[in-house]
């Protein structure tokens, strides 16, 4: 039988080599799920607060989560990773300020007459 012909496509073995366990497996399309859910939700309306299908697919979006998790397009991210990213991205942003304050500083300094 061949690989396309089975009633689960992805294969459930695919996809569990993708996460560790059945449970991250199931939430993580679910939350996807519900992401594509609502990206359509506005009667045929895109929001763009949601990140679109990641597939070329017609299917229901419980099987599109799945078939974006097979080609890696949606990934589990563990929670410590994220508050690893969120603690890179407010340090960044600080950077980013400070260096646009110093900036402004520096220009404004730089119109006005020296003093004697």
């Amino acid at each position: 039988m061949a690989a396309s012909d089975s009633m689960m496509t992805p294969q459930l073995e695919t996809l569990l080599d993708k996460v560790d366990s059945k449970f991250s497996l199931v939430t993580l399309a679910a939350r996807r799920a519900r992401d594509l859910q609502q990206y359509y939700s506005r009667d045929g309306m895109v929001s763009n607060k949601v990140i679109p299908p990641q597939v070329p697919s017609l299917r229901k979006p419980l099987s599109m989560g799945f078939e974006e998790i097979a080609v890696d397009k949606i990934v589990r991210v563990s929670g410590e990773e994220m508050a690893e990213r969120r603690a890179a991205e407010e340090a960044a942003r600080a950077d980013a300020e400070a260096a646009f304050a110093q900036a402004a500083a520096d220009a404004a300094s730089e119109g006005e007459p020296a003093a004697d």
